[in-house]
């Protein structure tokens, strides 16, 4: 039986100067490695940016603000250097406290818990098509766009208290969201008050031809009034024109189906420690 021979020119897609129009993942990424750019350097966060890999560090303890992931398929003789290099990115810096990093691949990715990772799970990417109308706002419900620094304050405190994500004894850590996202034409942010209370949040960054969702949160005490609903809501139609993707929990999936979202993958989610040593066993 002959062998074939793959024509070495054959384009995989994942080339530095494949467009970002080339598959929906493709413009996912780009969207995303847009929104953490954004997002970091309005706080002054160092940020990793290759070809094949992107990351953010901000200094605070909080994995949500200090998170990467991989811009092509990490192969396997690959996979050693690009764990080293995020292992170094986000050394701990005098004064520092240690914290987490998060790390998330579209792709499948080898076990990496021997060095060091943990696995958080597996989160589905979600995509709705474009087009559709705001359904009415829950009875109690006040939905505004962040756009002064007192807002982005209650932004910020909502998506912290949402994700869980307290200093310690409980105290809120710093401010992750700064001035320079009210000036990003791209970030679109909301909060939802009950009242004089802000109690509910999300965000989409309109970039690369999607609606990237992202930050829907609502404080313990104010869940399951359809509050989280209706801020994705928002954030899913930033830009009606444009189709709509996040990154859900298994919680939180049937709620984004019932808006039209459909899964298209899981994607693999890594935590570990800010400053400890890419090693393996």
């Amino acid at each position: 039986m002959p062998v074939t021979i793959l024509d070495p020119n054959l384009r995989a897609g994942w080339e530095p100067d494949a467009p970002v129009s080339d598959t929906l993942l493709r413009q996912f990424l780009s969207n995303q490695a847009g929104w953490s750019t954004a997002e970091g350097a309005s706080v002054g966060a160092r940020i990793l940016q290759r070809d094949d890999l992107h990351s953010i560090d901000t200094g605070l303890p909080h994995g949500l603000a200090n998170m990467g992931f991989p811009l092509a398929p990490i192969y396997p003789d690959a996979l050693e250097e690009t764990l080293a290099v995020l292992s170094d990115f986000h050394q701990l810096e005098s004064g520092q406290e240690r914290g987490e990093v998060y790390f998330f691949s579209p792709w499948p990715t080898p076990d990496l818990r021997p060095y060091g990772w943990r696995l958080g799970g597996h989160p589905p990417l979600m995509l709705r098509a474009a087009g559709g109308e705001l359904p009415p706002v829950p009875a109690g419900l006040q939905i505004e766009p962040v756009r002064n620094l007192h807002q982005l304050h209650h932004f910020s405190a909502v998506v912290q208290r949402g994700f869980d994500e307290q200093g310690p004894e409980g105290e809120a850590p710093k401010l992750s969201f700064g001035p320079s996202l009210l000036e990003d034409a791209r970030a679109r942010l909301w909060i939802g008050r009950e009242g004089d209370r802000a109690v509910s949040a999300a965000a989409a960054f309109v970039a690369d031809g999607i609606n990237n969702v992202t930050l829907v949160a609502t404080v313990p005490e104010a869940q399951r009034r359809g509050y989280g609903s209706a801020l994705t809501w928002r954030a899913t139609l930033a830009d009606p024109s444009l189709p709509s993707v996040l990154f859900a929990s298994d919680a939180g999936r049937p709620v984004y189906e019932r808006m039209g979202y459909i899964a298209l993958f899981r994607m693999t989610f890594w935590w570990r420690e800010r400053g400890a040593p890419a090693e393996a066993q």
